[in-house]
């Protein structure tokens, strides 16, 4: 197994963090060791959704998560096509349905998600689409971001935001689907309350371990202790805390930002998680994308 040298740079230091690799772990005969299945987080849309399969297939992953502008019925078919010609399980489809978002604290505020009040009900019917779109494929969960969820539960906007969950959560129920919430933008703790005000059982989180740094919205460890139970999907992603009151925090190779995997993966297997683990990469592409994806799933491989 090829590490690159940051890499290992930071395993070598786990015992100063009170965690320790056990030998047999990395060592053990191939014959008894089973590497965690990890996936990948691609984007495609209905015209590549062929030469999209294809490259995850040639990187060697078996399993998705899907983003996707391209939710209608429509959709179904080459998906269908693709995940049967390559052998490739989508585990959830993710959109954020149409109109503008800003990924920033000040537009990002208004235009993004569910919160938005300007493109609530087109993306209410999009989300539905998307869970339609997604019981053709038999996938099972869906996912998008909900937006800067208001941390005042008697703010208007926050028992709007809860309605509209409700419509597209109980949809999802209806066609055996778990709904998604792709964390980070809202406190753990205001998510969490979310959760119990919206109150169907078919609800989870997608668990992206940068975005609470980015958003400067708490840490993951931290997390794992509020909202662990809810985690339906973990999106393993680095990043680093914000440095100006405008710009979200940047984006970083995994294992070089402030998420701290391994203290990360021990606790979130200390929980009980034995779900899907998907690799998101977003700021590199083409050739450097896919050593980054490579590089990600050896770290990964060696904590899991």
């Amino acid at each position: 197994m090829n590490i690159t040298r940051r890499a290992f740079v930071r395993l070598s230091g786990l015992s100063i963090a009170g965690i320790c690799l056990s030998s047999s772990k990395i060592m053990r005969d191939s014959s008894q060791y089973v590497e965690k299945d990890i996936g990948i987080y691609v984007s495609s849309n209905i015209k590549d959704i062929d030469s999209t399969f294809k490259r995850i297939n040639d990187l060697g992953f078996r399993s998705c998560e899907l983003y996707t502008s391209s939710y209608g019925i429509e959709m179904a078919s080459p998906l269908q096509e693709a995940m049967k010609k390559y052998g490739i399980e989508v585990i959830a489809l993710f959109t954020l349905g149409p109109g503008k978002t800003n990924w920033d604290f000040y537009a990002g505020q208004e235009n993004i998600g569910l919160v938005s009040r300007e493109f609530r009900r087109a993306r209410i019917d999009a989300l539905i689409q998307l869970s339609e779109l997604a019981k053709l494929c038999n996938i099972k969960m869906i996912e998008t971001h909900v937006g800067y969820i208001p941390e005042n539960p008697n703010d208007s906007n926050y028992k709007e935001t809860v309605v509209a969950l409700k419509e597209v959560v109980t949809h999802c129920a209806e066609n055996d689907q778990v709904f998604l919430y792709h964390a980070g933008q809202e406190t753990p703790t205001t998510l969490l309350r979310t959760i119990e005000d919206v109150g169907l059982e078919n609800q989870g989180i997608g668990m992206d371990t940068a975005n609470l740094i980015m958003y400067d919205r708490g840490h993951p460890v931290h997390a794992l202790n509020i909202y662990g139970k809810y985690i339906k999907l973990v999106n393993c992603k680095d990043g680093l805390y914000p440095t100006d009151s405008r710009n979200l925090g940047k984006e970083v190779q995994i294992g070089e930002g402030q998420v701290n995997f391994p203290i990360f993966i021990n606790k979130l297997k200390n929980i009980g998680y034995n779900g899907p683990v998907i690799i998101e990469r977003e700021a590199s592409r083409g050739k450097q994308w896919e050593n980054d994806i490579t590089q990600s799933r050896q770290f990964l491989q060696v904590l899991f």
